[in-house]
């Protein structure tokens, strides 16, 4: 079954708009899941509707813990958004994933802990295979295009998600690229990713690494000022590669290969008899198709 798509790209450090949409709008989205980080901005790009969302707000307000993650997954669902790419700014732990490189990640461990994991809960339960949670389709598609315009692509990598906003120890860091085998390390992914799949959304993870965290030996720690120079330069990059999305997608979106977008087929275990309305309310948009 086809129908149109809408390609939604979520913005980390550096990156707070989308250029040469036509029609651009900046657009408010009431969620019951609460404020968005900001307005989204709309419009079509290459005959492609789209839609820019600003994980921290612009002006950079939302620290990775007080980004709303629900509510955003929720308002770009609400917008009509089929497709989620999350572009973010990381650190490697890998001396061939350089600072300008992108990794196009495919795995994730979640580290966080003081945040709404979870659209479900008392009054509708329901549990979402996590098991690949990226979508290979979305992968291909921005591999493609981040390699057109010349940047240097690693495809697949595992993603450290951690709380922060303290960047990690020395020992924390060695463990997390020694012991737990990760390839890059940030604090914004973790629940996005989850969201997205609970909402039936196909999502990928554009990891741009800024530094080496603080393992190599040759780099020490984090350096907030090179991290700001190098942001400039990725930005760029992530705008080319968001340009070569649309002719890479297309403005008809068929069912996903993978089932990203019938991730909760089978997930509510909740009678409908034992539904909390009020909740079953806040979820039309993510559960709206298998719970009306």
């Amino acid at each position: 079954m086809s129908g149109q798509a809408m390609i939604g790209v979520i913005g980390g450090s550096g990156l707070y708009d989308i250029e040469g949409l036509e029609g651009a709008t900046w657009v408010d989205v009431e969620s019951p899941w609460g404020a968005p980080s900001d307005q989204i901005l709309t419009g079509v790009l290459d005959g492609v509707a789209m839609a820019f969302l600003p994980r921290h707000g612009r002006g950079h307000v939302h620290s990775p813990t007080s980004v709303p993650y629900r509510a955003n997954i929720d308002a770009l669902k609400r917008l009509g958004v089929t497709d989620v790419i999350s572009v973010s700014a990381c650190g490697s732990f890998r001396e061939a994933m350089a600072s300008g490189d992108f990794v196009i990640v495919d795995q994730f461990v979640d580290r966080t802990f003081a945040r709404e994991k979870t659209f479900f809960g008392a009054g509708c339960v329901a549990h979402v295979s996590v098991a690949h949670p990226t979508c290979a389709r979305l992968g291909d598609a921005c591999e493609a295009a981040a390699r057109a315009t010349g940047v240097i692509v690693h495809r697949g990598g595992t993603y450290l998600a951690m709380e922060g906003p303290q960047f990690s120890t020395l020992a924390e860091s060695k463990m997390y690229r020694e012991a737990w085998g990760c390839d890059v390390i940030g604090m914004t992914n973790m629940p996005e990713a989850k969201l997205a799949r609970e909402a039936e959304l196909c999502y990928a993870s554009v990891a741009m690494i800024t530094d080496y965290d603080s393992w190599h030996p040759d780099h020490g720690e984090v350096d907030v000022t090179q991290i700001i120079a190098t942001l400039t330069g990725n930005a760029e990059k992530a705008r080319g590669m968001v340009a070569g999305l649309p002719m890479l997608l297309g403005a008809v979106r068929d069912l996903c290969p993978h089932g990203c977008d019938r991730a909760l087929e089978y997930a509510v275990l909740t009678t409908p008899d034992k539904r909390d309305p009020a909740l079953v309310a806040k979820l039309d948009a993510v559960a709206g198709r298998v719970l009306a």
